[in-house]
């Protein structure tokens, strides 16, 4: 048995490579972006916030397929504290770009609420929401607390009760049975399972979800999940194919030069976070004071997950991940000091990858 499945994976996972394949040599690599947005200092979250928009433009006129907000509490560099609320705001500023939650953190929030909030933006923007869930509380145990965050244990319960306030399916005789959920009439957004385990990725196979590993902070090889998640997969309304995807942590610039002391900012971030320590992203001048040399090499398993280059180089490696992973499209982050520079390194990615001319389709 345990041949024959094994013999089912590697199928599976050749045919998935076949499809990246044929997919980036037709340069139609389906291209997303993750915003967490960071906070720089002698900047203010506000800012951050007011600055959503900028990047939502950019996403939307550029050809990226998605652009997703993280739920982060209590982290001084992230302003990323309510997607929702994003979610709303830079879907009035964008047309064709789908907007969504990477993600929502489960454990922090009831079922029911979740569905009402989803179906108000999938009324309001219908046909360009998505919504992301995480396992996880997406912060320290104080903060979790002070959020009335639940045990991640019950998140497989809190799932299957937000399937059956979507679909209207509790068990006869269940106290939430007579439940009116509002906006009625609506469709719930495709889900997606955010994850860098096993757990989300079998759970989202059988959910018939997508899946996004988390590739942009976790250092665990992203395959093995993928891989379980294909095996795993079975078809639903929303997906009748599995779609797997991949985030990075990205910076582009002109130069390697330029690309190397933009980089400076979140390796000095990384460090910090391993100790404990938050506050806003750094400056290159603030990254050299606390010892960054141009010549060391990236410290720290988080930082060595970044790829920064000049476009040419950034397209190789992210095609690298993407092909290595199994996945069906990349998701990008970009932290650096300088909000221009950060644009900038997007637009630099949508060049690399000709997504003005690509207009990528996007089957989910």
């Amino acid at each position: 048995m345990e041949n024959v499945r094994a013999t089912h994976v590697a199928q599976r996972r050749a045919d998935s490579h076949y499809g990246i394949l044929n997919l980036l040599s037709t340069k139609r690599m389906t291209l997303s972006i993750l915003d967490v947005l960071p906070v720089v200092s002698g900047s203010t979250a506000a800012d951050s916030l007011r600055r959503a928009a900028d990047l939502a433009r950019l996403a939307d006129r550029r050809g990226y397929a998605r652009l997703w907000f993280a739920e982060h509490h209590g982290m001084g560099g992230i302003a990323s504290s309510s997607p929702e609320l994003l979610i709303g705001h830079v879907a009035m500023f964008t047309e064709r770009v789908r907007v969504g939650a990477g993600g929502v953190m489960l454990p922090n929030h009831t079922p029911l609420q979740v569905v009402e909030r989803y179906r108000t933006l999938e009324a309001l923007h219908p046909g360009r929401i998505d919504l992301g869930i995480g396992r996880a509380a997406g912060t320290d145990p104080l903060t979790a607390q002070a959020l009335r965050s639940v045990p991640g244990d019950r998140v497989g319960q809190l799932m299957a009760e937000l399937r059956a306030f979507a679909e209207a399916k509790f068990p006869e005789g269940h106290p939430f049975e007579r439940v009116g959920v509002t906006p009625e009439g609506v469709a719930l957004p495709p889900i997606w399972m955010l994850g860098s385990s096993g757990g989300s990725a079998r759970l989202a196979g059988q959910m018939g979800a997508g899946y996004a590993f988390a590739g942009h902070f976790s250092p665990t090889p992203a395959a093995p999940a993928i891989d379980l998640y294909r095996d795993e997969f079975v078809a639903s309304d929303d997906f009748p194919e599995p779609h797997a995807i991949l985030a990075l942590s990205v910076i582009c610039a002109a130069t390697p030069e330029v690309a190397r002391e933009l980089a400076s900012s979140i390796e000095i971030l990384f460090q910090r976070m391993r100790t404990g320590e938050t506050g806003p992203v750094p400056s290159p001048a603030e990254a050299r004071a606390a010892g960054w040399m141009a010549d060391a090499a990236p410290r720290g398993p988080m930082a060595q997950l970044l790829i920064a280059g000049t476009p040419a180089d950034v397209r190789e490696r992210i095609e690298s991940a993407v092909r290595e992973a199994g996945a069906d499209e990349a998701m990008v982050m970009t932290i650096v000091h300088d909000p221009e520079a950060r644009l900038r390194s997007y637009e630099l990615l949508a060049d690399a990858f000709e997504l003005e001319d690509a207009s990528p389709t996007i089957p989910y």
